[in-house]
């Protein structure tokens, strides 16, 4: 299976605190959020990323589409150095990764009914405009009925639904401009447990009709094991085990995977 995403050593180090004699933070405060991780994202697999809070998945998400800037490392995107790349040619390449955040609420613009938000990237990468507004509204409905929503929504705002609604508007938002790559970001961590079963159900279904590549990050072993094809075990900025889903979940190797496993009760999806 081809790698899509290759991450080679990356690392990201936040600097907490000055010298009290001024000039450079204090090496020992330092904080490594992520900490020299290697990773290949095979093209479509769902690679689980587990861990507890804290553990620097978010951000090597966030550093894999250069939404934060990495202090080293290389990310490769079908071959392509994106660390390297200038700000037009991330502009495209982001056309072919979008993430889904963790609280649905907090990611859609409250100013802007669904329609509009859904919308934002098409135009913003040009899909669409050869039909005019009526071409982008009819890609819009499109999007929302692949999520399990339909047309009679689309003058409606953020705060109107619930927090499973909102999640699949985000969802829709994420699939709009056909991407291969997806960035899925706790996305059920702030639902109940119900409906985010309905949404990993959901997101398994759109990799099916989509041929979608997924990094999906989550405290959940089992959210993680349902859903991933491989599982990579993040601590304290570090992937201390990675491998296929049986393994991980059967087998496992290392002391922190085993905690994990025993810590969370299973789900019915």
């Amino acid at each position: 299976m081809m790698a899509l995403v290759e991450i080679r050593n990356l690392t990201k180090v936040y600097s907490q605190g000055a010298s009290p004699l001024g000039g450079k933070p204090r090496g020992r405060n330092d904080v490594r959020a992520v900490d020299d991780v290697s990773l290949d994202i095979h093209e479509g697999e769902t690679l689980g990323l587990v861990g507890e809070s804290g553990s620097g998945k978010s951000t090597l998400g966030r550093l894999i589409l250069r939404l934060v800037e990495p202090t080293g490392g290389s990310v490769r995107f079908e071959g392509r150095d994106l660390l390297g790349a200038s700000r037009g040619e991330m502009r495209r390449l982001r056309r072919d990764m979008q993430i889904i955040f963790q609280d649905p609420f907090a990611s859609l613009d409250p100013r802007f009914p669904v329609e509009d938000i859904i919308a934002e990237p098409l135009i913003i990468h040009g899909h669409g405009h050869g039909n005019g507004r009526d071409g982008i509204r009819t890609r819009v409905v499109e999007l929302l009925r692949a999520v399990g929503l339909d047309e009679s929504i689309l003058r409606r705002f953020p705060h109107e639904f619930s927090g499973g609604q909102r999640q699949r508007i985000g969802i829709a938002r994420a699939l709009a401009v056909r991407p291969k790559f997806i960035v899925a970001d706790e996305p059920v961590s702030a639902l109940d447990v119900s409906v985010g079963a309905q949404i990993v159900n959901l997101l398994a279904q759109l990799q099916r009709d989509f041929g979608l590549t997924y990094l999906f990050i989550s405290h959940s072993m089992p959210v993680v094991r349902y859903l991933s094809t491989r599982i990579a075990v993040m601590y304290r900025g570090k992937i201390v085990e990675v491998g296929p889903t049986e393994d991980i979940t059967g087998r496992p190797q290392h002391p922190y995977t085993l905690s994990l496993l025993k810590a969370t009760p299973e789900i019915e999806a």
